[in-house]
């Protein structure tokens, strides 16, 4: 599961865009994901990190932006038969 807005705080309210990058860093054969990112704020994303591992607070490597495709089908939906039904208070169930 992703978030569904971009990663960034701006003056303290969270960006309402939805996320177009997967950012993460790229050290030797491991890649670590940090966050998801708008593209309004790529470059912003891109300075901190950069500073981050400056400061030796996150691995050093490449940053990667991997762009996130939207998929969307018609052929999952919920209907109510399909539910089971727990009774948390009933150990027997």
């Amino acid at each position: 599961m992703l978030p569904d807005r971009c990663s960034i705080m701006e003056n303290g309210k969270q960006c309402v865009n939805p996320p177009e990058f997967v950012v993460s860093i790229v050290v030797e054969k491991d890649e670590y994901m940090v966050g998801v990112t708008c593209d309004k704020h790529k470059q912003i994303v891109s300075g901190k990190i950069q500073s981050l591992q400056n400061e030796d607070k996150i691995p050093r490597g490449k940053i990667s932006f991997s762009p996130l495709k939207a998929v969307g089908t018609d052929c999952i939906h919920g209907d109510p038969d399909d539910f089971v039904h727990l009774d948390i208070n009933n150990p027997k169930n």
